[in-house]
């Protein structure tokens, strides 16, 4: 029987409650946790520094072909999912919030507090999720499948570092990206909330805009392109460091490609709240 459980005379295998035990767990686990932290962050710094070097030599750091073909897949690929879902969730929203203050005779907000909310955070934070289901996904299983194959050791053998020719021009995609999908997101949202304003409310289109360009300030419009490029940078961060990691063949690329997927949705999440604690602390 594991040290730290106890059997209740059935064969099943209970907790301890031994205190001890306990704290080892979770010494562990912020081990492992702190020591993933670390490794993403030296992974980012040694990609940067490799990419530099080789533009400071007068080299392209990576074919342009390679770039252009992930911008592609990441910004055109995504532009139709990431409408879609911002149009309905506008929808939806400009519905609820302007049926609650309808009652208070105050619907004429809701088209800045859509724009607001889409513009600084909705609109940012939608597209990191779908965008670490869609291309996360993707460049771990690619990385991941060349890793296992050992394609990747061939091309160190080449001389090539892989950090600079595969990692580089899926980072500077994603972030590259991330803020035109953004707006995207956002200007369906807003389009969707003309039609609920207009349709239930009898906003018209020309009020409806000015009162989006009264209440939607610059530093909002800022906040969330800020937004946005930091989570181009986790997600692809996430992904491709995944994927070089993978190990025990084909099993391991499924299980790294769920764990990058699920780690950089939490991470986007996780990261975008601190993000606003610091914000309204600092800049209320």
């Amino acid at each position: 029987m594991a040290e730290g459980t106890t059997s209740n005379g059935e064969g099943t295998e209970l907790i301890s409650a031994n205190p001890v035990a306990v704290v080892q767990g979770v010494g562990h686990l912020g081990r492992s946790f702190l020591g993933e932290i670390g490794s993403m962050f030296w992974f980012l710094i040694n990609t940067v520094a490799e990419t530099l070097d080789n533009m400071r030599r007068g080299r392209a750091p990576f074919r342009a072909s390679s770039f252009f073909r992930h911008t592609e897949r990441a910004g055109v690929g995504s532009v139709p999912l990431v409408a879609m879902v911002s149009f309905f969730l506008g929808l939806t929203m400009a519905l609820l919030t302007g049926y609650q203050l309808e009652r208070f005779g105050t619907e004429r907000l809701v088209p800045g507090l859509v724009a607001i909310a889409f513009t600084r955070e909705l609109g940012p934070l939608l597209t990191g999720i779908m965008l670490a289901a869609r291309i996360g996904a993707a460049f771990t299983a690619e990385l991941g499948t060349m890793e296992v194959s050992e394609e990747v050791e061939a091309i160190e053998a080449m001389g090539i570092s892989p950090l600079r020719f595969l990692v580089a021009p899926r980072i500077l995609a994603l972030v590259s990206l991330m803020p035109c999908l953004a707006i995207i997101s956002s200007v369906a949202a807003i389009f969707a909330t003309s039609l609920i304003s207009r349709a239930y409310f009898s906003i018209a289109w020309v009020y409806f805009t000015d009162l989006v360009l009264a209440n939607l300030l610059i530093r909002d419009i800022i906040t969330g392109l800020i937004k946005s490029l930091l989570f181009g940078l986790l997600i692809g961060a996430i992904a491709c460091h995944r994927g070089l990691s993978v190990k025990g063949g084909a099993a391991g690329v499924g299980t790294s490609t769920t764990s990058s997927v699920v780690t950089a949705i939490t991470a986007v999440i996780a990261f975008d709240t601190i993000f606003n604690i610091v914000y309204v602390i600092f800049f209320p």
